[in-house]
């Protein structure tokens, strides 16, 4: 069973030395104080994004917050809406051979007004939040296997709040930008839930776990040259908001538990206390992601999307 939330202090985690975790979209927001929280604790943290500079503009700020920090930090590039460049990711990881999970967090929280295709051909919503996470999982799946590891998919508190069957997910009809990013979120979290299902069926030791952040805008987290500058209008909205919002810092307190509190268990859903802001608990993901038939359908549709069967096997062995 997992740890009770009463024991676990996010502000003094357990000791990460030796350990290795990758975050995807760690050049700002929840994978930038994420990737804090693990360099904090002692790991080394694989920071990825798809602009160079922004990455080292990242790191440099990481390492003035942190000038003492137990852990390390590397950098690498990784666009999770193209393939290709997911591949070529993944294969520099499987050649370093030693990682210990996977905080699959970039996305697009603000979608493009209209419907926008990436270069494999998906809708690019869809492509970044949630298939390019589907294929980094797999491809590094027998790296996390040797080390008995994790990946934790980026869920959104949008899906309890009337997620609908995503029946068209490639949205060829009736796209919106709300609907395209509630709608990855709902493939995210079915496809996480059923990666779990398929791993305990095919007995590959790695969890596969769901956390969200609750709502954690950037004018309520404090600015950071480069990495967090909301403007004064912004900062302004968003601490109107205060009594049902949290910092970025904060918000990524669940992200950060599920990927190393070692009593959370495979299929399991994390976010605040209070829904929105709080501490880490467990939670209950929306009806609709946990219905095996659409998860084992989403699933389908992610290997003919990625052209990508995950090698269960191989990982088991």
């Amino acid at each position: 069973m997992s740890s009770s939330a009463e024991d676990w202090d996010p502000r003094r985690l357990p000791d990460l030395r030796g350990r290795t975790y990758l975050v995807t979209g760690a050049n700002a927001g929840l994978g930038f104080f994420s990737s804090r929280q693990l360099v904090g604790a002692g790991a080394h943290v694989i920071m990825t994004g798809r602009s160079p500079n922004r990455l080292a503009t990242a790191r440099k700020a990481l390492a003035a917050d942190l000038p003492d920090a137990a852990g390390s930090v590397e950098t690498l590039l990784l666009d999770t809406s193209n393939l290709g460049s997911v591949r070529a990711a993944a294969a520099t990881v499987r050649q370093r051979g030693r990682l210990d999970g996977l905080l699959l967090n970039a996305g697009m929280v603000h979608a493009p007004a209209t419907r926008q295709t990436t270069r494999d051909g998906n809708e690019l919503v869809l492509a970044t939040n949630a298939l390019g996470h589907y294929a980094l999982a797999g491809a590094l799946l027998s790296t996390l296997a040797a080390r008995r590891g994790r990946m934790v998919w980026l869920g959104s508190m949008s899906t309890s709040l009337g997620a609908k069957d995503p029946v068209d997910v490639q949205l060829t009809e009736g796209y919106t930008p709300w609907r395209a990013y509630v709608q990855s979120k709902t493939v995210t979290t079915a496809v996480g839930l059923e990666a779990d299902r398929r791993l305990r069926a095919h007995h590959v030791p790695v969890t596969s776990v769901i956390a969200h952040p609750g709502y954690a805008p950037s004018g309520r987290t404090r600015g950071i040259r480069g990495i967090n500058e909301p403007s004064r209008l912004g900062r302004f909205t968003d601490n109107l908001q205060a009594p049902v919002t949290q910092s970025k810092e904060h918000g990524a307190w669940s992200l950060v538990r599920a990927l190393v509190d070692p009593a959370i268990e495979g299929g399991e859903f994390w976010g605040p206390r209070l829904i929105a802001r709080g501490t880490p608990r467990r939670a209950q993901p929306a009806k609709l992601t946990r219905d095996p038939a659409i998860g084992e359908r989403l699933w389908v549709m992610c290997e003919n999307a990625t052209r990508m069967r995950w090698p269960f096997e191989a990982a088991r062995r």
